[in-house]
């Protein structure tokens, strides 16, 4: 006879057709893809590799100032004018003049000789390009954690289901023996009552884990930018090797790694460093401009009579007042200048900070890790001899049903501490800047 749970999943089943085979993703697999180091790449990621050509994009508008520009136009116009308005007034000059066609082509080039402030302008594009590649490094990296992460809990998901599955295994191991003990008359009916009570809590346990499982599949799978209904088999458990990076068992080491590694830091120093040339371009607003005007083209009343007219020029232009706008713009990219070194201040202390922590956390975990083994072991020691005694007919079953709870809370924190020492060495990769090479 088919058990509750495998009844619920087959009606659950029921009237779906076959299933696509699953993806199999490793561990490592997912975090390259997290990168975008595969065809795909998660939003996040992507959307940062476009602000990233965003930034080039602008480099290139703030060096059009220094390139020559060329136009060309052409004009017909039917006109007349009064020679009074002109002031002439001569005998026999007539007071309008016209209408008469004029043609007129033309091309014009300018160029930039010298503006020290579109030199500062193209640095200032140039320094946040650098930003905007450094964010986008840590949104690698912080996609590189999620996926981790989402990838761990969906481990831990199916190590849960595991050990409720050998709950459930155990309960109707032991609701057998009740029965036998029963049929043999050294056991009360009640014992088989508490057995098979058992029984349906271990099932309906399942069944919740079994749902933890699928909605972790969908939290990685939303994690990788993938769609929620893709099948993904996992090809790597809750092992005490999951979530290894490159990273210096030494902490000064460790923290000296994560200053010049982190990319979150490394775009806030960008930040600045573009405001502070920000703020240098417009103080060079105040220095001459020289630029270059050259003009040809042909004019006339007819297009056959047009002759050919010049023009070339050299224009200097020095800015001496503007309603102090630019002193107003040069103040606020001080400001932004000095918030940015508060906050790469800050950011260095925090770094230090997440490294300690997550030196800390792997620590703990360790000693919970080998505490909950022990505790393991010996929880499923009181469960063999709870069911000796019981199968002698020392006591009755309850024993064995306190010693099978012991062995479930036993399996939890065995399984809580091996998640722990997961997240944290994903903690620390993250912090030292390294979350991309995690395996």
């Amino acid at each position: 006879m088919a058990s509750a749970s495998s009844l619920l999943i087959a009606l659950l089943l029921q009237g779906q057709g076959p299933a696509p085979a699953p993806i199999r993703l490793s561990f490592a697999d997912a975090v390259r893809q997290a990168t975008g180091a595969t065809d795909s790449a998660p939003p996040t990621v992507a959307v940062a590799g476009f602000r990233t050509d965003e930034a080039t994009a602008r480099v290139r508008q703030a060096r059009s100032g220094l390139l020559p520009s060329l136009s060309v136009s052409g004009s017909w116009a039917n006109r007349s004018f009064s020679t009074k308005a002109q002031g002439l007034s001569f005998p026999g000059l007539p007071t309008v003049i016209g209408p008469f066609n004029a043609y007129d082509g033309r091309a014009q080039v300018r160029q930039t000789l010298l503006d020290f402030s579109n030199l500062g302008r193209v640095n200032a594009a140039k320094s946040q390009v650098r930003a905007a590649g450094a964010e986008e490094s840590a949104a690698v990296e912080a996609s590189a954690q999620t996926v981790a992460l989402a990838y761990a809990r969906a481990t831990r998901a199916q190590a849960v289901v595991n050990a409720r599955r050998a709950d459930s295994s155990l309960a109707a191991e032991l609701v057998g023996l009740a029965v036998a003990q029963q049929q043999a008359g050294v056991s009360a009916s009640i014992d088989v009552t508490r057995a098979k009570t058992q029984l349906a809590e271990a099932e309906g346990r399942l069944v919740v884990a079994t749902n933890q499982v699928d909605r972790a599949r969908i939290d990685l799978a939303r994690s990788l930018g993938l769609d929620p209904e893709t099948p993904i088999a996992l090809t790597d458990t809750l092992s005490a090797q999951l979530g290894q990076a490159s990273i210096p068992a030494d902490r000064a080491a460790a923290v000296t790694q994560a200053i010049g590694a982190r990319p979150d830091l490394a775009a806030e120093l960008a930040r600045g460093a573009a405001a502070r040339t920000t703020a240098s371009a417009i103080s060079a607003e105040r220095l001459p401009r020289i630029d270059l005007e050259a003009d040809y083209g042909l004019t006339g009343v007819r297009v056959p009579d047009a002759v050919g007219t010049r023009q070339l020029a050299v224009q200097v232009t020095l800015p001496i007042l503007d309603g102090f706008r630019r002193e107003g713009r040069l103040a606020e990219q001080q400001a932004v200048a000095r918030e940015s070194d508060v906050r790469a201040r800050d950011l260095r202390q925090q770094v230090a900070a997440d490294v300690d922590g997550a030196l800390l956390d792997l620590q703990s975990a360790a000693a919970q890790q080998m505490i909950a083994t022990e505790r393991l072991q010996l929880a499923a020691e009181e469960v063999s001899q709870a069911r000796q005694r019981f199968k002698a007919g020392v006591v009755g079953n309850i024993e064995v049903i306190n010693a099978q709870a012991s062995l479930l809370r036993a399996r939890d924190a065995d399984i809580d501490a091996r998640f722990a020492a997961v997240t944290a060495r994903i903690a620390l990769a993250r912090s030292v800047g390294t979350a991309r090479t995690l395996h």
